[in-house]
């Protein structure tokens, strides 16, 4: 599998009262003393402001590794690319869906629609089984290790473009405009179906908790649903273009990153608990993903089309996020950064773009991780 030059047909190529009392003698105070000090610094202030800077973190700005991913489609309203928790990376190529293995750099081709093709891919949270969401509109589990169909769903009339995880429940959204809930348990094709976006649902996520979904869609909303009843907790209409950049903070409960197309430009942050909107911020370009460092307070997004120069498109972005304060920016690919994810320890980036490749960036492996105790999440947004 190359990682420079590529081959246009192959895929994919870290004191004691006893004592007498006696006359205090005569002392000379040293000059060093707290009486002749002009600081306003006492001696722990100073040893904080002697002691040597950390360096600041570096982020690599090129690509650690590039691997040619020939008929990527460069489509918005798609998500084909997905890093698994067995570190395994999911790649909807075409027709096909491919399996690049991190540890070993294998490749294999899971399967191929033939008359089909792919539209989403979404990996379990725990074990080898693999959502696929075609254009025809069907949702697909396949096992991994055995190669073998699972489950197939044929509610969506159309293609099905976003796929996410809770659990037992795999959640779809389609461009016919619904969300179903699907339990893998069951022998139904869904028992619950989410109707309030009017046109394509192009984002789902479900929070760490698993108690609160968000949904993007072409209609520029962006949605709120409790657990998996068919209750909308909050409907957000601040973004100007479809939203299909979202992400939960994994370090503060009940905080949400959102990002807005073409028209729109905009990373935009919620307070999910109490429905308010906390801050937005203009990117200069299309936000195509948005997701959060599982080490440090940070977000990474992905875009594609800028207002001003070709030099500003297609671009990786690190940001703060209490400040959305540039960290890096990475360049590299030639066409709209539509794909992303990370890799399960949170060190590594892919992406995937319309040029037909997949690029990975070291992003994160020397950052320090947030330490918090899990009650101090819980309080921090009530």
């Amino acid at each position: 599998m190359p990682e420079s030059a590529r081959s246009p047909r192959r895929v994919f190529h870290y004191s004691n009262s006893n004592t007498p009392r006696r006359s205090p003698s005569p002392t000379i105070e040293s000059p060093h003393g707290p009486r002749y000090q002009t600081s306003r610094f006492g001696d722990a202030g100073l040893r904080i402001l002697s002691a040597p800077h950390r360096p600041a973190r570096h982020i690599s700005r090129t690509a650690i590794k590039i691997l040619d991913a020939p008929e990527l489609q460069d489509d918005f309203y798609l998500n084909l690319v997905d890093w698994g928790n067995n570190d395994c990376l999911a790649v909807g190529l075409g027709s096909c869906v491919y399996l690049w293995n991190a540890n070993t750099s294998r490749v294999t081709k899971l399967c191929d629609f033939v008359n089909d093709a792919v539209s989403s891919v979404s990996w379990a949270q725990q074990g080898s089984s693999l959502a696929i969401g075609t254009n025809k509109g069907t949702v697909l589990l396949w096992d991994t290790e055995t190669s073998r169909r699972l489950r197939a769903w044929n509610g969506h009339t159309s293609r099905t473009g976003a796929l996410a995880w809770n659990s037992n429940i795999l959640t779809s959204g389609s461009r016919d405009h619904k969300i179903f809930h699907h339990d893998v348990r069951s022998q139904g094709q869904y028992f619950r179906e989410l109707n309030e976006h009017v046109q394509e649902v192009c984002g789902l996520k479900w929070n760490d908790e698993g108690t609160m979904l968000a949904s993007g869609g072409n209609d520029n909303n962006l949605l709120i649903w409790g657990s998996h009843q068919s209750n909308l907790l909050w409907k957000f209409r601040d973004h100007t273009a479809a939203v299909k950049a979202i992400g939960w903070s994994p370090h503060t409960r009940g905080m949400l990153a959102s990002g807005g197309g073409t028209a729109d430009k905009t990373i935009k942050f919620w307070n999910a608990i109490s429905g308010a909107a906390i801050s937005s911020h203009d990117t200069g370009s299309q936000v195509c993903n948005v997701a959060w460092s599982k080490k440090t307070n940070e977000i990474v997004s992905t875009h594609g089309y800028a207002s001003n120069s070709d030099s500003s498109s297609n671009q990786v972005i690190v940001w703060k996020a209490n400040n959305m304060q540039r960290v890096a920016t990475l360049s590299g690919h030639s066409s709209r950064v539509l794909y992303m994810s990370l890799s399960h320890d949170g060190s590594t980036v892919v992406t995937g773009a319309g040029d037909e490749t997949l690029r990975f960036w070291d992003v994160f492996s020397t950052a320090e991780v947030i330490r918090r105790e899990p009650e101090d999440r819980r309080e921090c947004l009530r």
